[in-house]
């Protein structure tokens, strides 16, 4: 299900939709807010170009929304089922995970976005080139 040449490989990898060997983003760690969106031109491997258009990734906003939603859903569902939290502190539990995770949203966002147009082509992985 996460192997190479699955879409959610791709997607939870963060790797090139079409040959899963490099990375998208020249700094794998969400967390370095100054570098969230930086990513590479072309994928060394395989010579994809991310960025098939113009303002493509405009599109991953509507997608991240969505993760967003189902982030905001787990954190309501683990803090008022679970720890039978009050419905502040449920409100503030959905906002915490939400600034929390949102450069993990932003990435997975875009990840998915890319998958959308992009398929896997196991003749462009390394391992078929030797």
């Amino acid at each position: 299900m996460f192997k190479k040449g699955s879409k959610l490989y791709s997607i939870f990898s963060g790797s090139c939709p079409r040959c899963h060997e490099e990375s998208m983003f020249k700094n794998k760690n969400p967390y370095v807010l100054s570098e969230l969106m930086a990513m590479h031109e072309t994928c060394s491997n395989c010579g994809t170009k991310y960025k098939i258009e113009p303002s493509f990734f405009y599109g991953a906003m509507y997608v991240s929304y969505a993760v967003g939603i189902a982030f905001a859903v787990a954190a309501f569902v683990i803090s008022f089922v679970f720890l039978k939290a009050t419905i502040n502190s449920v409100f503030a539990s959905i906002i915490a995970t939400l600034i929390v995770f949102m450069p993990i949203i932003i990435r997975l966002s875009r990840n998915i976005w890319i998958n959308l147009f992009m398929h896997y082509d196991k003749t462009l992985s390394k391992k078929n080139q030797a």
